[in-house]
C-alpha cells in the first residue's frame, strides 16, 4: 500500500532514532497477561472486524468455537469451527490454533484471507506475550515495533469506568497502546480473557491520513458449549462454475488512465483478464488520483463498480453484491475480485464516485463516475472431473495407533465409521456390503501403513476403505 514505510512485526534494530527512543509505560495491576490466557474447550467468540489488508478493513462477522484438540504430528493444537458472515456471504470453516501462540497455521483453504485478518488483528499481541512469555501490566514496555520509530508497546492505563462492548460490560480493562504515524493505536484487554475485547490501529505511514491496520470489538461469549453451534448454518455458495476453462487473473494486463466525466478526478484503471468470460472470476485495481497530480493519491473515497445499460441506469452494484452501502478506499488503491455475470457482448462497467469522506459521512461534493466498455465472451467447458477423494492429514495419527498395534481393529473401523459419518473423509459413492467378514485382512494394514509413512496416495487408502464397505467389514448408514 503506498505511503506504507513499515510492517509491524516484532524485532530489535542496533540504531535508535529520537523517535524510537524508550518510552516508559505499565499500570497498578497485579498479574501477568498473554494472548490465549484460559482459552478452553467450549469457548465460543463472536467479533466484528477488519483489516487494511482485506478490502482495506471492510467489516466483517467472525465467530468461533473452540472444539478440541488436535494432534498434528508431535504438536497439539486447538481444532476451531468458524463461521464467517462477509457482507452477503457466509463462509464456514475450520483453523488450527498453537497451543503457546493461538496463531492460525492450517486450516479450511476458503476461510484463508480471514485467518490471516485474525492472525494480524485479534492475535497480534501474541508476538509479544504468549504462554512462553507471559507479560506483567506493571512492565513498563511489552516490546518494540520493529519498524521506522520503532514505538514501544506499552501498558498506559486501567480504564476508569471500565468498558462496555457489544458483548457487554468488562469492569478492570487494561488499555495497551502505541504511536505510530502520527496516530494512537489502542488494545483494549482483560485480565485471563484469551482475546483482547477491543482494538482500533493504525498503519505507519510517512504523510497524509493514516489508513486503519485493523478494528475489532468482541460481539458475544459463550463457555461450555458442548455441541457445534454452527451444524446448522450453510455456507454460500459462490457464482462461479468450476466446470468453465477460466482465464488466468494473476496479472493485472488491461490498463485505461483517463479524468472522469466531468473532470473531478482522474483514474487508473487496470484489470484482468483482458477478454474476461462469463461466470468466470476478474480482478479490477483502480487507483484515485488528483485531477492536477497523477502522484497525489485520494483519500477516503466512496465509491461502486456498476454494470450498466445504454442509458446509464444500473442493471448490478458490487457494493449491493457484498451487501454494501457503497464500497470505501482510505488510501485511494483498491483492488476488487469480482465473478463475471454480464451476458455475452459489450459490457459497461462504470467506477461510480459519491465522493470522498469518511465511511458514516455523505460526501458533500456530486457524484462523476468513468465507464469503460468491456466484451464478455462465453467460456468453454471442460469435461468434469471425477469426484476427488479427501483425506485430511491428520488422520494419519489415528491410522498409525491402529497399524502400531495401539488400538484395536474394531476401534479402528469405528473411528473411520465416525469421521466417514460426518464428512471428516470424503470417499466416491460406494455400495454397503451386507457380508460380514471375521477379520479384515492384513493388506488393508499393510496399505495403511504405506499410506502412513507416504509411500501410497489418499486414493490407494481409500480404495482399501472402500473395499471394508463393500465386504460388510465397515457399516456406513
Amino acid at each position: 500500500m503506498f505511503g506504507i514505510v513499515g510492517i509491524l512485526i516484532l524485532g530489535i534494530f542496533s540504531l535508535q532514532s529520537a523517535s524510537a527512543q524508550f518510552q516508559g509505560g505499565g499500570v497498578d495491576h497485579p498479574g501477568s497477561w498473554y494472548v490465549g490466557e484460559g482459552l478452553k474447550k467450549g469457548d465460543q467468540f463472536s467479533y466484528n472486524l477488519c483489516h487494511v489488508d482485506y478490502k482495506e478493513c471492510a467489516n466483517f462477522q467472525m465467530d468461533f468455537w473452540v472444539e478440541g484438540d488436535l494432534k498434528v504430528g508431535t504438536e497439539t493444537k486447538w481444532l476451531v469451527q468458524v463461521v464467517v458472515r462477509d457482507g452477503n456471504k457466509i463462509v464456514k470453516g475450520n483453523m488450527e490454533l498453537g497451543k503457546v501462540a493461538p496463531e492460525p497455521s492450517g486450516g479450511s483453504q476458503e476461510l484463508s484471507v480471514y485467518r490471516g485478518a485474525f492472525k494480524s488483528s485479534i492475535v497480534w499481541l501474541s508476538a509479544f506475550a504468549n504462554a512462553d512469555e507471559p507479560r506483567k501490566f506493571n512492565m513498563p514496555s511489552w516490546g518494540k515495533i520493529a519498524n521506522i520509530g520503532g514505538e514501544q508497546i506499552i501498558p498506559k492505563l486501567i480504564e476508569p469506568n471500565g468498558l462496555t462492548v457489544t458483548a457487554g460490560y468488562y469492569k478492570e480493562v487494561i488499555q495497551i497502546g502505541w504511536r505510530t504515524g502520527g496516530a494512537d493505536s489502542k488494545v483494549w484487554i482483560v485480565d485471563n480473557f484469551p482475546f483482547p475485547i477491543k482494538a482500533s490501529t493504525w498503519t505507519h505511514v510517512s504523510e497524509g491520513i493514516p489508513p486503519q491496520e485493523y478494528r475489532f470489538e468482541l460481539l458475544d461469549y459463550k463457555e461450555n458449549v458442548l455441541q457445534n453451534p454452527f451444524t446448522n448454518i450453510q455456507p454460500t455458495i459462490g457464482p462461479t462454475n468450476p466446470s468453465l476453462d477460466c482465464p488466468s487473473t494473476d496479472k493485472l494486463v488491461k490498463s485505461i488512465k483517463k479524468s472522469t466525466k466531468n473532470f473531478g478526478y482522474q483514474l487508473h484503471v487496470f484489470y484482468s483478464p483482458e477478454n474476461p468470460v462469463q461466470e468466470c472470476p476478474m480482478t479490477w485495481q483502480i487507483k484515485f488520483l488528483n485531477k492536477f497530480d497523477d502522484t497525489e493519491f485520494l483519500n477516503q473515497v466512496q465509491y461502486d463498480l456498476l454494470v450498466v445499460d445504454e442509458n446509464l441506469n444500473p442493471l448490478r452494484s458490487i457494493a449491493q453484491d457484498e451487501g454494501r452501502l457503497f464500497l470505501y478506499s482510505p488510501s485511494g488503491l483498491a483492488l476488487l475480485d469480482v465473478t463475471v455475470e454480464e451476458p455475452v457482448g459489450t459490457a459497461h462497467y462504470v467506477v461510480w464516485i459519491y465522493g470522498l469522506a469518511p465511511p458514516n459521512i455523505v460526501p458533500s461534493s456530486s457524484p462523476d463516475y468513468l465507464q469503460i466498455d468491456i466484451p464478455i465472451s462465453k467460456g468453454s467447458s471442460t469435461p468434469t472431473p471425477p469426484p476427488s477423494t479427501k483425506v485430511p492429514s491428520w488422520i494419519k495419527t489415528t491410522a498409525s495407533f491402529w497399524v502400531d498395534g495401539i488400538s484395536t481393529d474394531k476401534e479402528f473401523v469405528s473411528a473411520i465409521e465416525f469421521l466417514i459419518k460426518e464428512r471428516v473423509i470424503v470417499i466416491p459413492p460406494t455400495s454397503q456390503g451386507s457380508g460380514s467378514a471375521a477379520e479384515i485382512p492384513s493388506w488393508i494394514k499393510t496399505t495403511t501403513g504405506f499410506w502412513v509413512d507416504g509411500f501410497t496416495s489418499d486414493d490407494e487408502f481409500v480404495s482399501a476403505i472402500q473395499w471394508l464397505i463393500t465386504n460388510g467389514i465397515m457399516k456406513i448408514a
